[in-house]
């Protein structure tokens, strides 16, 4: 089978390095994912929102800077934007349209950790 040849894939998980597992599980859940494994007291755990699943992992070492961007397509950006800054978690920007066809905003997680909530504009 050539590369050509392979199927479309899509991203399932992505793996990100924390700090403090306690306060990440809390800033994710709050966000509305659901935690389907771990949680804030182990060295590893599974969040899941829609189709999508993040995994933390805790290592005591400190994440790069810089690293890139994760983009979560959700029915509201404006309602993931609104509940994050209710609990007190500052937003990087505020829910705009981009010339490119999306709705979104970006915030940051406890540990550095560029997000982005989005949905295409119709």
């Amino acid at each position: 089978m050539t590369e050509r040849e392979i199927p479309a894939t899509e991203i399932n998980a992505i793996t990100l390095i924390v700090v403090d597992m306690a306060a990440s599980v809390q800033f994710y859940n709050r966000l509305g994912f659901e935690t389907v494994y771990g949680g804030g007291d182990t060295g590893f755990t599974s969040l899941k929102i829609g189709t999508n699943f993040v995994n933390l992992q805790h290592t005591g070492a400190v994440p790069g800077i810089g690293w890139g961007r994760v983009i979560f397509h959700v029915a509201s950006p404006d309602h993931v934007y609104a509940t994050a800054t209710s609990h007190g978690y500052p937003a990087e920007t505020m829910p705009a349209d981009a010339p490119w066809g999306e709705r979104y905003f970006h915030i940051l997680d406890p540990d550095g950790h560029e997000l982005s909530f989005a949905r295409r504009l119709t």
